[in-house]
This record gives C-alpha cells, structure tokens and sequence, in this order.
C-alpha cells in the first residue's frame, strides 16, 4: 500500500503527521511519501522535497516563484503516475495541490483535499476546478459540506485539529507559571505571522502598539511567540529601529499557545492563529496586510466582510478586524484597550468560544481516516480492527 501526500507549510506537516498515524492504525504496512515537513517525517513518511519550499505567501508572492513551484510539481506528478500509489492526500496547499490532484485523477488515482479551500470567502469559482480534481474533499468547518454536495463534490465534515488538541478549559495559571509570567501583570500576546513577509509587514505596527499600550496600562507585559530566527531577527531589527529596547516585551522561541493562554488579551495575525486564541478563549483583536496588490484582488473576489476564523465561524462580526491601512497602531492599541477594559465582553467571548470548540471537536485524525480507507478497499475498518485492516492491505 503506498500513499502519496503534500503538504505546503507547518500548519499542513501537522495535520498530515496526525492523519499518518491514524491511517498506520489501519494500515500498519503502508508507505507514505511525497512532500511534507519534519513532523510527517518522525511519523515515518519519505520526504522527496521538503514542505517548506511550497510556502509562499499571497498572489503575487507565488506568481514570483512560479517557475520553481510548476517545476516541482510537473516531475512530481510525472514520478506519481509512473508508480501509482493506491492514494493522493493533499494537505491543504491549494493553489500547488489542485493542479496535481486534477492531473492524478484523470490518470486514475484517487485524489483526496484534506482542509477545503475558502471559497465561502473567495475564488468561489475554484469548486469547478475542485470538481474535477478531488475524488473526496476532508472539511474542517461545519458549513462547509453544504456547499460541495450542491455540486454533487464528494464531501466529509472531520472537525478540526487543533479543537481537539486544545482543552475546553484553559489553565491561564499554569501557563504564566509555565513561562515565569506573575499572576497579577496585565499581558498582552502579540502574534505578528509565521512567515517572513507577514513579520515584516507587521512588525512595526504590533510594536508601536505596544508602545501606546504601556503607556496607558501600568505593569504590563508583552509575548511575542515567534517561530523561526529568521522572524525573530526581523522582529528584533524593528523594535530597535523604533526604540523600544525598554519596552516590557518578551521574545519567545516558539510557545504561541502558552503565549496565548497567559495573555489577558491576544494581537494576532489573520489566519489559524486566530482559531487558536478562540479555541484557548482568549479576546483577541486581528490585524493583517498584504501587498497592495494581492489586497485590491482579494477586495475584488472576496464575497464576505471579514476574514478572521472566529467571525467566518459566527457568521458576523464578534472580535474586532483592522485590515490594510485600517491597521494602524492607534486603532489596535484602542480595541485591544477597549477590551482588557471589558469584563462583560470578554465573559461572552469565552461562552462563544467555548460554544465553537465543542462543534469543532470531532476526533479530526480518525474521521479523516475513516473517510480515506474506502478508496483504498477499507470501507469495513472500524476502530479496534487495525491489525486486521493492515493485513486485508
């Protein structure tokens, strides 16, 4: 049995390493290979590129590596239709893996989309092109199904990962244990990206909010989670330029959830950090910019009033958005201000947080696999029957 994946960037390595180990459970003898990142390798899977060369950041960011991506993918899918594997995963990546996928599945080989493209938000016209290219689509949000069955598009709704991950009650202490913080400062996480371009798109903004923070609040406290040196480094270089060397602002080498669950309130970047400070209950305020670009085409094919997870999951707006040249530093320091202040406020958020993460937690890593072994002759396997399962492969 062999199973063919890609996956695009850190958040995608997660999700495939976890839905490698549910597949093993059932499949104990198959192979796993293609593109991923470190985490699908500990969980055995053959790396032939490394999944951090796929991620490249916005329209026109990935039209300037074009000739590399179209590169990777073209000999890719000349070497997956030579050797045929049973399966293709495409984990989330979609402007890399729908192309393949499409291509795999003319010549035969079923095709799985594990995490649905946006288009709820954007490019709805991509579910022609999904259509075409998937044999089963894997669905992390609840309303997401509806809109591919209307398609006749096979379609499963699995939760989402990090909801079951994460626990319902947040243990705010012991993570300002955890990260020597003292129980009674004011703290704020910042989470300016995990990439490069959205660190220094940011970064001067997130630290000049900061500025006006400590200036309004006494003994407070600034987090800053970042994941690479490479951030760090952009980030360290700004805050010297702006001159808040003597800001009360802590660095961290990753620990963006401990981050999170230690802070009063959250400054995050959109995208799947924002789930994570609303699956942690934290209030949090979203920032996020773009290039002008890429920001006037996604105004133009976008079809919803905002773009952070926790609103596109309550269908409205429940924690402030500042996009583009809205998101300026008195604006963020203001609504992040606003909220530390409101006790009211921030006791909904944590029902309606809590409300969204008990939805979202479906047990992700097994109901993807279940989803997954009908295309590959498992359609009987049930939990508890592994062993039996990876003989019948």
């Amino acid at each position: 049995m062999r199973i063919a994946m890609v996956a695009g960037e850190a958040s995608g390595d997660q999700l495939a390493s976890h839905l490698i180990e549910a597949l093993r459970r059932y499949l104990p003898q198959a192979q796993f290979y293609g593109i991923g990142g470190p985490k699908m390798q500990a969980a055995g899977f053959d790396v032939l590129w490394p999944s951090e060369r796929l991620a490249v950041n916005g329209l026109f960011e990935v039209l300037r590596h074009y000739r590399e991506l179209s590169g990777i993918r073209r000999r890719l899918a000349r070497r997956l239709i030579a050797e045929r594997p049973d399966v293709f995963i495409g984990i989330d990546a979609p402007d890399f893996n729908l192309g393949l996928e499409a291509r795999l599945k003319r010549a035969g080989i079923p095709t799985v989309h594990y995490v649905s493209p946006s288009i709820w938000a954007w490019r709805g016209g991509r579910i022609k092109t999904i259509g075409k290219s998937v044999s089963q689509m894997l669905a992390l949000f609840p309303f997401e199904p509806a809109l591919y069955r209307e398609r006749g598009i096979p379609v499963s709704y699995v939760g989402h990962p990090l909801a079951d991950q994460l626990p319902l009650e947040v243990d705010r202490d012991g993570a300002r244990e955890k990260l020597e913080v003292p129980p009674d400062k004011l703290v704020f996480a910042l989470l300016p990206g995990s990439r490069r371009s959205e660190v220094a798109r940011l970064d001067s903004t997130f630290i000049e909010t900061a500025k006006q923070l400590a200036a309004r609040f006494d003994d407070v406290l600034f987090l800053v989670p970042l994941i690479s040196r490479e951030t760090r480094q952009i980030f360290e270089q700004m805050r010297q330029a702006a001159g808040a060397d003597e800001l009360p602002m802590r660095i961290l080498f990753g620990h963006a959830q401990d981050a999170m669950a230690a802070a009063d309130a959250v400054l995050v970047a959109s995208g799947t950090a924002t789930l994570e400070a609303a699956l942690l209950k934290r209030p949090m305020v979203i920032a996020y910019k773009v290039a002008p670009a890429t920001a006037f085409l996604m105004r133009r094919m976008g079809y919803l009033p905002y773009v952070g997870l926790p609103n596109i999951l309550a269908g409205r707006f429940v924690v402030p958005e500042f996009l583009q040249e809205d998101a300026t530093a008195d604006n963020l320091a203001q609504a992040l201000g606003n909220l530390v202040c409101d006790k009211e406020t921030c006791a909904r958020l944590t029902r309606l947080f809590t409300d969204m993460h008990l939805e979202l937690r479906q047990n992700t890593a097994e109901r993807a696999a279940q989803a997954i072994l009908p295309l590959l002759g498992g359609a009987s396997a049930r939990p508890g029957h592994a062993a039996a399962a990876g003989a019948a492969a």
